[in-house]
């Protein structure tokens, strides 16, 4: 259960306990409608940085799945797309490795991938135990489609909340915690 900024039903109109009522309860960070007690205060909670990263990035996934909904695309599995089409020739190991996707759910990811027609594993000519990675053609006009959704919409929307410089800034202090925290 994450901790939620919604305030908890009072327990006059629920019979609920407070964390019981927020464990089926989506966090929107606002008030759960009329009779709602007072938001719950977060202390330090609301300056440690993995926190406050968390809720941003669930956010932002919410935003994705949303803008992607027609495609039924992660955000996993988007950059798994783009990897392959951007590395061509690279093994399953390599993406799920530059990724940080553990080994049993690339193999379920891909196999997914490639249920959908996607993607292909195709044995290496180099070491026949290595599986290189494909876009199929269904799998490149799905990938062009979604890089233009992401572009128009999902991308967009973070540039008018956060400005051109902002945003820079943002992906430059993100990709330095990533790389040398």
């Amino acid at each position: 259960m994450t901790v939620s900024k919604s305030a908890e039903k009072t327990a006059e109109k629920s019979s609920e306990k407070p964390a019981d009522a927020a464990k089926g309860r989506k966090d929107s960070g606002e008030p759960q409608g009329q009779g709602s007690a007072e938001a719950l205060q977060l202390g330090e909670l609301s300056e440690q940085l993995g926190y406050v990263l968390k809720r941003a990035q669930l956010k932002v996934f919410e935003n994705f799945l949303r803008c992607m909904a027609s495609l039924q695309l992660t955000p996993a599995q988007f950059s798994v797309l783009l990897l392959v089409e951007k590395n061509p020739g690279r093994n399953q190991t390599e993406i799920a490795s530059t990724l940080g996707i553990l080994r049993p759910n690339f193999v379920a990811m891909l196999d997914n991938l490639e249920s959908r027609d996607l993607c292909a594993r195709i044995r290496s000519t180099n070491d026949r135990r290595s599986h290189i990675l494909v876009l199929t053609d269904k799998g490149k006009a799905v990938l062009a489609r979604a890089k233009k959704l992401v572009a128009t919409k999902h991308e967009a929307r973070l540039n008018d909340l956060l400005g051109q410089a902002n945003r820079e800034a943002l992906i430059e202090m993100l990709s330095k915690i990533a790389n040398e925290f």
